[in-house]
């Protein structure tokens, strides 16, 4: 029921994102099939230059999807967030079911039939266009049935550098711990795979040999098919606004809160905005923001200055602004004023265990360093800021190395025991619901985390008003407010939207 009331009060962006969804897999299918087709057929007649052709597919096929993403977001042309970049992943594992399927349903055919075109005069483009692909055409709709239902699977990861479709609900989900965001997205794509497969495979069957029934009706499916992708793309390219403000956002709920309160507070001066959340950690959205793929994005200082500057941590606040506002301007981004809050990394123990062993400072760690078992979020783990040097610091030696995963996970690891310490983020609604404490940090080890939007210098001159619109938030926000936006996010469960649309009411 809650699912289902969720697709109701939801379903003008369900139907977006199953919009996108579709775009995103057709598109990528149909540009498949148009490359694995002529591959298919130099496989199937040119051994030697098919062998190559199969192994690069093959080791495209075997590139996990997030990691192919990464290696196609540096590159000129085709990099960068969005559609784009998924589309060619998604060529990319499209291909090798297409062009195996074509390969084999040509080497399948009985010699004895081609020997009988030959014999009848047939030219080998003539052998090819009405023997050989009439007689493959099962087997080659087989191969594009199963690169379909991979595209549509895949397609959920798209979400993560910010092309959109069913893929985030699941992050959103994710990022909240809510079961029911994650169904949301996860269950309309099983019933497009679903559907696609059954489609496919009743047309696979009406094409085998005996059944040419569907040989007058194969063009008008493919003419429909056409017309479906450029209805789609049309409607792509129509709800796109050139004059948009696009809105970017990090993985995690708060970022996704953050990237919300910059929107809508761009929408009630009228704006269009484009949003972009959950983009992925502070690397994506720096590089989606230098190469205009975003407009505007909230950054931390202590993560700007150490982890994307690669610069000294700087632990008075009003020097790490400046160092962060005049490295920025070089590259053409503009640093306005702190929104109010200071999320620091927090070192995070359940509340019980802080009670019974007496634990109020990181120091006391190294009291239980030999029994208990970290866990930290992707970006701590590698930071220069993060585990590293804090070990260092504080002399710490735990002797299980620490567990990594997604920032929001590791709260519910530390509650379910699943391990003793975290780093976590002060402003974090999960720490008060889950009856966790916090570590005093008495060597000063973190730099200060004031929470700054990065907007596009080009952006703030041709849209002046973007910049009065933020500074009517520029200290508005304290530690308290960012904790209970967060907890009614990831504890109430509430919309991001309605929970910042409260919030400004009561601050605007």
């Amino acid at each position: 029921m809650r699912l289902l009331n969720f697709w109701l009060t939801h379903r003008a962006e369900l139907g977006a994102m199953i919009e996108r969804h579709l775009f995103l897999v057709l598109w990528s299918t149909l540009v498949a099939t148009a490359i694995g087709l002529p591959a298919g057929i130099i496989a199937a007649h040119r051994p030697r230059i098919g062998r190559p052709l199969l192994a690069a597919a093959s080791i495209a096929q075997t590139i996990p999807s997030l990691a192919l993403l990464g290696f196609l977001l540096p590159l000129p042309f085709i990099g960068g967030i969005g559609p784009r970049i998924a589309i060619v992943a998604l060529i990319l594992y499209a291909l090798l079911p297409i062009v195996r399927s074509t390969a084999t349903g040509l080497r399948s055919i009985d010699p004895a039939v081609l020997d009988a075109g030959v014999a009848m005069g047939m030219t080998p483009r003539q052998l090819l266009w009405l023997v050989e692909l009439p007689l493959a055409l099962p087997s080659i709709v087989s191969g594009i049935r199963i690169a379909t239902i991979v595209g549509i699977g895949t397609a959920t990861i798209a979400a993560a550098i910010g092309a959109g479709g069913l893929g985030e609900y699941i992050f959103r989900g994710l990022s909240m711990v809510d079961s029911t965001v994650i169904l949301a997205g996860a269950i309309p794509a099983a019933v497009l795979a679903l559907v696609a497969d059954g489609v496919l495979t009743w047309v696979e069957r009406r094409l085998a040999p005996g059944r040419q029934r569907l040989s007058r009706a194969a063009p008008v499916a493919i003419a429909a098919a056409a017309l479906l992708v450029a209805t789609l793309a049309a409607a792509e390219i129509g709800a796109a606004h050139p004059d948009a403000i696009v809105i970017g956002s990090k993985n995690f709920t708060e970022q996704v809160v953050l990237g919300e309160l910059l929107a809508q507070t761009l929408e009630r001066r009228g704006l269009t905005v484009t949003r972009r959340l959950n983009l992925g950690g502070s690397f994506i959205c720096d590089r989606a923001v230098r190469s205009g793929d975003i407009d505007a994005y909230v950054e931390y200082t202590g993560t700007a200055l150490a982890a994307i500057l690669k610069q000294p941590i700087v632990k008075d606040p009003e020097a790490a602004f400046g160092t962060v506002r005049d490295a920025y301007s070089r590259a053409g981004l503009s640093v306005l004023q702190p929104l109010g809050f200071n999320n620091t990394f927090a070192i995070v123990i359940r509340g019980a265990d802080a009670t019974a062993l007496g634990l109020k400072t990181i120091d006391d760690l190294r009291r239980v360093e030999a029994q208990w078992r970290p866990g930290f979020g992707y970006e701590f783990a590698e930071r220069t800021d993060g585990y590293a040097g804090l070990a260092s610091t504080y002399g710490l030696h735990f002797t299980t190395p620490p567990r990594v995963m997604d920032l929001d996970l590791v709260y519910r690891a530390l509650a379910t025991r699943q391990v003793d310490v975290i780093a976590g983020d002060a402003t974090s609604g999960l720490i008060k619901a889950l009856d966790l404490a916090m570590l005093q940090d008495n060597r000063g080890y973190f730099p200060p985390y004031y929470a700054v939007p990065i907007v596009r210098s080009a952006v703030l001159l041709a849209h002046p008003e973007v910049r009065e619109a933020f500074a009517q938030l520029a200290g508005r926000i304290s530690e308290n407010d960012m904790r209970a936006m967060n907890a009614a996010v990831d504890v109430d469960h509430r919309d991001v939207g309605a929970t910042v649309r409260e919030f400004l009411m009561r601050v605007q």
